[in-house]
């Protein structure tokens, strides 16, 4: 659907920008450029994770209890700051799961950039380390190569995860 969306001859994004009068985007590839091509895989990775965090943010705002935001609005309390006062604290464990589960998910990220970029984009201008892993180890046949930046990914995810709860437990949030 992206591709489609975004194809430089046929694409939806493109044919409604220069109706608007933007002609310098007829015929505009935007998996060509570099930073186009990150915005556009950010843009479908943000699309595809957006209903997970808002399903778990919002089951969490639902376990808030009823009695505790009305004594807030009994005691004057504006909805900004029962937000900022009441809920978002509430909400901070379920936040930090969706934190660690959406780095991990966009460390995984291949599929998109693969397909987007037709592997990696021009000269691999578009390359992250799944993709770079998988084209040493099934496409240049160096295996070692590509299970040893797996091994290093899974490292690297271990340590942002162990750095953030490090930093969680320091702030005296209850894990």
């Amino acid at each position: 659907m992206w591709l489609f969306l975004f194809d430089p001859t046929l694409g939806l994004v493109n044919k409604a920008l220069v109706s608007v009068g933007l002609t310098q985007f007829n015929g505009y590839s935007w998996t060509y450029d570099k930073w186009s091509a990150f915005g556009l895989v950010a843009s479908e990775v943000v699309w595809c994770s957006f209903p997970f965090v808002l399903v778990t943010v919002y089951a969490g705002i639902q376990a808030i209890s009823t009695e505790v935001i009305e004594a807030a609005r009994l005691d004057g309390a504006s909805m900004p700051r029962i937000a900022r006062s009441i809920m978002l604290p509430m909400l901070r464990p379920i936040v930090m799961v969706v934190t660690i589960q959406s780095i991990i998910w966009n460390f995984k990220i291949f599929s998109q950039i693969y397909i987007m970029t037709n592997g990696g984009g021009i000269a691999g201008q578009n390359l992250v380390l799944n993709v770079y892993g998988y084209q040493q180890a099934f496409a240049a046949s160096l295996y070692g190569l590509g299970s040893a930046l797996g091994v290093i990914m899974t490292a690297l995810l271990m340590i942002i995860t162990f750095v953030y709860l490090r930093i969680l437990k320091r702030t005296g949030e209850v894990l």
